[in-house]
């Protein structure tokens, strides 16, 4: 027998048994090493099968707030403030858990517009700055025509601004002639109204005869926000103009914190104001007002106190 011959051979095997070997790594198909030069395709990780008999395991979506109780209140306390007054309030909510899209009391209410047709004006002309149609730096020329009585009286036949100088008188000091000039140039009622309607103002007809909605002011609001209104080009723009006025007596008034970007008017004991408030304390907010009330200053009080109520409504509302 030649033993030393076979005790090598065994030896040999043994030698290469160990090496073949099973690497298994947590999470990974167990894969055999071996000096197989043959190549194959990758194997994606397979997912492991749940258990016979063991119920998958799912998080229900959660339900989104219960505001009722909270609108409830905040509708009783509005009309209260009212003091019996006819009036309008329509709020949107523009971040957060489940906001409120569109929330009004009396929304459709017509109202007569009095200076919030300048509210889309300047949101027509943010929109044409915002895509490169118009600039700022245009110049527009007055005509006798295009004169009614306001804060400025300094105009005359054939003097021309800039959209920007006119711009700028409309948002901050609400002057007329000023709107007129850019009306005529913007291609007067119809082209306003369709603008209008493109941003949500479907009961609205500005200018002539000028009636609007609360709920109308608040989706044209709501609709600036966004792309829509001509991107953040329009809103640097439009911004600005629209915060602190010679008028921030209403919703501004009632809003502990600033900047409130609005457009107010008063006629023949209406008031309103429609607003978009930037630092709400849960997020930004649209608030639009409209009242009747007895006296000039008694009128502004009530929208400022409705304002400071919708403030502590989104005080306590859901992040």
């Amino acid at each position: 027998m030649k033993l030393p011959g076979v005790a090598l051979t065994v030896g040999v095997v043994l030698v290469l048994a160990a090496l073949i070997v099973v690497v298994t790594l947590p999470d990974t198909i167990p894969a055999v090493l071996t000096s197989s030069r043959a190549t194959h395709s990758p194997v994606a990780a397979a997912t492991p099968s749940p258990s016979p008999g063991a119920s998958p395991s799912t998080s229900p979506s959660p339900s989104p707030p219960d505001r009722t109780a909270a609108l409830q209140a905040l509708t009783s306390d509005l009309t209260k403030l009212a003091a019996g007054a006819r009036f309008s309030v329509s709020l949107v909510e523009l971040s957060g858990t489940a906001p409120l899209v569109l929330w009004s009391i009396k929304p459709d209410t017509s109202w007569t517009a009095d200076s919030q047709y300048k509210l889309a004006l300047l949101m027509a002309e943010a929109q044409g700055i915002g895509s490169g149609k118009l600039k700022a730096t245009d110049k527009l020329c007055y005509k006798a025509t295009d004169y009614e009585a306001g804060w400025y009286q300094d105009y005359f036949a054939g003097n021309c601004y800039t959209r920007a100088f006119l711009a700028q008188r409309v948002g901050h000091y609400s002057d007329n002639t000023a709107a007129r000039i850019l009306l005529r140039y913007l291609g007067g009622a119809t082209a306003l109204n369709t603008f209008a309607k493109s941003m949500g103002a479907t009961q609205s007809k500005f200018f002539t005869p000028n009636t609007t909605t609360s709920a109308d002011l608040a989706r044209m609001w709501a609709a600036e926000t966004t792309a829509t209104g001509g991107g953040a080009g329009a809103r640097s723009w439009l911004y600005p103009l629209f915060t602190k006025t010679y008028s921030e007596t209403g919703i501004p008034k009632g809003t502990p914190k600033a900047p409130v970007v609005h457009q107010s008017s008063y006629t023949r004991g209406n008031f309103s104001d429609a607003a978009l408030v930037v630092n709400g304390p849960k997020g930004a907010y649209v608030l639009t007002i409209w009242a009747n009330g007895p006296a000039y200053t008694a009128g502004w009080s009530i929208i400022s106190k409705m304002a400071t109520r919708v403030w502590q409504f989104e005080v306590a509302r859901p992040v």
